[in-house]
Order: structure tokens, then sequence, then C-alpha cells
């Protein structure tokens, strides 16, 4: 590994990678349920409880004791194999139901400062079991126990030292707690004791865990319990012709015959001989011991970063779908100011009584006969017009003004429908608007379109204030009138032929003309159609974000899963903890952390004192808050 200052400053930097890529995963959000979503979270939860459970406690200090968890289904006999292997019954047996609710660890008391403390397993509460003689059927914890979330402490002087044994509940229990817990504690071992029956080794569940258990690498034992006598030979090639096609053919496996308990509910010592001799040697191997912990702790972190890039995948598919679903409300409103833009140029805006109240103040047909009087005739048509004939209320400025308002206001109403049927046509739409009410515009949308519109008007009214700055302009505006002439562009902007038929037709063509030549009777032909462009354009920017607007109330919804960083930040930390793990290697020689960390340390410290300094807690922090006795209740 190199020089001690080398193998502080690696091992520091990748505890400082590891905290980075906690924080993305615990970080990511996932709420949205499509498909391999629920997959990805419980990936997501279980990654960031085994960094706190093992990896970054074992990460601060390699030559801590070694964890052996005890796994399998029910009934394969975990607790009478490690009663036997300790020699006295302090875990509850039993065939019928699963027993061991509360996991019970054993280990040296020379080890007691590190299971003690809330290094490993930060998140169960520790109770200390005090070793009572009892028959197996009545030793250990309460099968009643409340205690869910906690393990006992047992320590005794017959476990060896550096290596300590965890009885975990069943992985297949009927309790959901009891499985969850199974999984927490096999994912925090440093090696698996993996029991099974000569009945039941060919199950799903355990397969399933034992395919994990390859795919970290991590060191695995199988014992074979309750195999018929003279089926051993037949039994064993069975399995490991098994454990060879899943990557396991190292393993080592045990085969317990079927024997007969003693009085105390006890196997022969005879029948564990081999499996606690394979234990035993590795606790007195200081080499492999940190080989062991070294390589389950290189698998664990290397299926971290497989796990953390799924997890960015599936973020970046809740991001694509959230993406996708604002897409679709962004779509129906672009439509509905797009329908409204096609509605001021197809003529509609001037149907029925605005048609009538522009003819009856300029006169077509005047157009046609004497061109070269056309503007002082208009003038005095006009002029008499916006003396007060006719009624202010049939004005064709208010006429438009009623028009275009009515046009936008039902569109609107149209693409909040059809946003909120579109989202509702998938399972993930109906899951986002649950609760939610958008299929109507809001309250207020009216009175917001009527400001928009007398915006707009302003706007027109100034822009026809700035193109008339020479002398001779302002006076023929002023003539007029800025109200006649800002209705004039009005009716060039919406006169079109496009949705007009018949008389219809005819008129909307001439008034268009009339307002036309007046316009540029003032202006000249290049600014009016500057004008008009402008004025054109303004009205559909005003529509597109007045609908725009209308659809930023998605946001409430959109907002809390796009949130936060996409799944490249969840690969970059995979990526650079990787990196940080590659630099800090295995101990070389059987060399371990303790023996390259400074001299001044104190043996027994973990790494991450380095790394916290004050902050870091001192062996006996943590320690056990509850005594419980394991015997028989009275």
């Amino acid at each position: 590994m190199g020089q001690t200052g080398r193998v502080n400053h690696a091992t520091i930097a990748a505890l400082d990678r590891l905290d980075a890529l906690r924080t993305a995963l615990d970080g990511v959000d996932l709420p949205l349920s499509i498909a391999g979503a629920d997959v990805a979270r419980d990936a997501r939860r279980a990654a960031v409880r085994q960094i706190d459970d093992y990896i970054q406690p074992r990460l601060s200090n390699l030559d801590a004791p070694l964890l052996a968890v005890v796994g399998g289904s029910t009934g394969a006999g975990k607790s009478t194999l490690v009663n036997a292997l300790v020699g006295l019954p302090v875990t509850r047996t039993g065939v019928i139901r699963p027993t061991t609710r509360q996991p019970i660890l054993l280990h040296s008391p020379a080890d007691a400062a590190w299971f003690a403390s809330t290094r490993m397993l930060p998140g169960l509460a520790r109770v200390t079991g005090v070793v009572r003689e009892a028959p197996a059927h009545q030793a250990g914890d309460d099968p009643d126990a409340t205690r869910i979330g906690s393990v006992v402490l047992v320590t005794d002087d017959r476990v060896p030292r550096d290596l300590a044994i965890l009885d975990a509940p069943d992985v297949d229990s009927i309790a959901d707690e009891n499985r969850e817990l199974a999984g927490q504690l096999l994912a925090a071992a440093d090696l698996w004791l993996f029991a099974t029956t000569a009945n039941r080794y060919a199950d799903a569940v355990p397969w399933k865990l034992l395919d994990d258990a390859a795919a970290r690498d991590i060191t695995v034992g199988v014992v074979l319990n309750r195999v018929p006598q003279g089926a051993e030979s037949e039994v064993e090639a069975d399995l490991r012709t098994m454990l060879g096609e899943r990557g396991l053919g190292s393993a080592p496996v045990f085969v317990v015959t079927e024997s007969p308990l003693d009085e105390r509910g006890m196997l022969p010592a005879s029948a564990v001989a081999g499996i606690r001799a394979w234990l035993t040697g590795i606790a007195g191997d200081r080499a492999e011991r940190a080989r062991i912990a070294g390589r389950t702790l290189a698998g664990t972190v290397e299926r971290l970063g497989a796990t953390a890039r799924t997890v960015a995948d599936a973020r970046d598919e809740q991001l694509v779908v959230a993406r996708d679903l604002r897409e679709t409300v962004r779509t129906a409103h672009h439509d509905a100011a797009e329908r409204v833009g096609d509605a001021t140029r197809d003529g509609v805006l001037l149907r029925g009584e605005v048609l009538a109240r522009w003819q009856d103040f300029v006169g077509t047909s005047d157009v046609f006969r004497t061109l070269e009087s056309w503007f002082s005739r208009t003038r005095d048509r006009v002029t008499a017009w916006f003396q007060g004939r006719p009624a202010p209320t049939v004005e064709v400025e208010h006429e438009i003004e009623s028009g275009l308002h009515a046009v936008m206001v039902d569109e609107a109403g149209r693409a909040a429908s059809d946003a909120w049927s579109r989202v509702r046509q998938s399972a993930v739409g109906r899951q986002l608007t649950g609760g939610a009410d958008l299929a109507h515009p809001p309250a207020d949308l009216p009175e917001r379109t009527s400001r928009l519109v007398r915006d707009w008007q302003q706007a027109l009214i100034e822009l026809i204030t700035e193109q008339a700055a020479g002398k001779r302009t302002k006076a023929r505006v002023m003539s007029l009138g800025l109200n006649v002439i800002t209705v004039a562009l009005m009716v060039v902007v919406f006169a079109s032929t496009g949705g007009l038929t018949g008389g219809e037709l005819a008129i909307a063509g001439g008034s268009a003309v009339v307002g036309q030549k007046l316009l540029e009777t003032i202006f000249g032909e290049d600014a009016v159609r500057r004008l008009a462009a402008q004025a054109r354009a303004d009205l559909e920017a005003r529509v597109h974000v007045l609908l725009l607007e209308q659809a930023s109330r998605w946001d409430p919804l959109l907002e809390p899963i796009e949130a936060g960083a996409d799944g490249d930040a969840l690969r970059d930390a995979a990526a650079q903890l990787e990196r940080a793990m590659a630099a800090v290697g295995t101990p070389a020689d059987g060399a371990t952390h303790r023996e390259l960390l400074p001299s001044d340390m104190v043996e027994g410290e973990a790494l991450d004192a380095v790394v916290t300094g004050a902050q870091a807690e001192s062996p006996i922090d943590g320690e056990a808050d509850e005594v419980h006795e394991l015997e028989p209740p009275r």
C-alpha cells in the first residue's frame, strides 16, 4: 500500500468520496410509479443503509473484527448451529415458526468496544445479553420481544477474538420486518455462513441471496444441514454443482448429518467441528482476516457503484417522464396560442358588428370611386363618426376588444381541458394529478385577458406615437385622433379573407384596403407594413405569455420531480469513489491498516479519528443501553 502518509491520505479521500456518494444517493427522489421505480427505490435505501452499516466502518478500519452472519431460510437450523458453534444454548431454537426476532451477536470480550459502539449497524440499538444456562428451546431472545430494531450482544470467552457470530432472522420469514432485518444484517457481514437443508437447498429465496453474495465477492461458507445418513455425497455433489454455476464454486460446503439432539437441545460438537475449525482458522490469521475484509469491501463497493448507476438510470427516467408531461402541458397551451393567432389572421374578429361599424365610418365604396380625394373625405367621415355616432358600445375598438377577449378565454379553457385529459391518459399522469384540479382555467383568467388586451392597445398607441415623429405626420395623426389610427391598425392586423364568405368577404377585403390606405397616407407604405408586423408580433407574444403562465399552474406538481441533480451526479460520485478505492488498494504482505497508521495512534482506534478529529467516537461510545438476560421467561 505504500507509505503511511499515502495510506492515510488515500483512505481519507475514499471516505470523503463515500460520503459524497451517500449524500447523492440519499438526495435522489423517485416519486413517480413508473416501471422499475420500486426496485430502484429499494436499491437506493439498501445502498445508503449498507454504507452506514458496513462500508464506512469497514473502510475506516480494515483490521476491525470480522462479522460472520449466519443466515438462511426458516427451519434451516441456524440457531442450532450457532449454539453448537459456541458450545452452549444462547439462541432459541425451533422448527415450526421463525424464532429469531432480535438477532443475537456473539463476540469475544476483547472485541466488546467494537460491537457495543454504533460504528457498525448504527441504526440498531444495543441490548446486552447475559448468558444463563437453559434448554435450547428456551434460551435466547424472547419471541414476543418488541424491540425489533435492536441486536442482543452476548460476550463469551468461547467466541474467538477478531470474529463475531451473528444469528440473523430468517430470510424468508413471514414477517416483513424480519426479512428486511435479515437482508440488512447480511449486507453488513464480512462473511456469510449460509444454512440450508437437504430438502430446501434448491429453493429460490436462498439462491437469490447467494447470487448477491457472488456479485459482492463475499466469502461464503455453506452449511448443508439435516442431511439424511447415506445421502451426504449425492446431496453435496448436487449443491456444489449449483454453487459452481452461480460463481460460488470455491465456497466451502459443510455437511451436517441428521443427528439426535442432547438433553439441552444441542447438536454434538463433532457435527460442527469443521465449521468451527474454519471460523477459528480465519479468526487466528491476521492476513486472512485482512484478505477477507478487503475482498468483501472491494466487492461491496463495486456492487455499490453498480447500484448507484441503476438508481441514476431510474432518476433519469423519472426526469424524462416529468419532462414529457411538462411538454404535454406546454404543447396544449402552445397550440391554444397558435389558435388565437389563427383567429386574428383569418378575419373571424371582423365579423358581424365590427364590419358594419367599420363600413359606416370609412365608407368602403369611396375607395373605389375617387382615390385622389380619399384622405380628406375619409378624415371627415372618421372624425364625424368618432364625435359620437354611433354609440360607444358599438364602437369598432370595443367590438374588436370583445371579440379578441372571447377568443382568448375560450382557447385558454380548451388548453386547460386538453392538458388535463392528455396527462391523465397515463397511469403516472393520474398518479401525479391525484387530488389536483387543473382541468379548468383559473378564475382570474377573464380579468387577466382584459388587461392583456388593454395593454396591447396601449402599446399600439405608443407604437403609432413613436412612428409619428415628424411634424407633418404628427399633424395628420392629431387631425384624425390616435384612437382612429389605432383602430385602423387593428383592422389591418386582423383583416383577412381566410375565414369569411359571401358579403363578409367583400366588406372585410374593402375594410382592409381602406385601413391600410389610411395608414399609408399618413406613414407611408413601408412604415405601415412594419407597424402591422410589430403589432401582430406583440399581440402573439402577449398571448403566448398568458397561456404559458396558465401552463405554469402545473409547476407545483412537476417541479418537485425535476428538482435536484440528474443521474449524472450519481454516476460521477460512483466513479470518483471507485478511483479513490483503487488508490487505497489492499494491505500488502498481511499488513493491516492498524500497522500502517501513524505511530502516535492508539491501537484499536478507527481511521475515522484521523478524518473527524475531535468528532470521532471513543471506543466505548454508544455502549449497550439495556441489559437483557438470556434466560427462560418466568
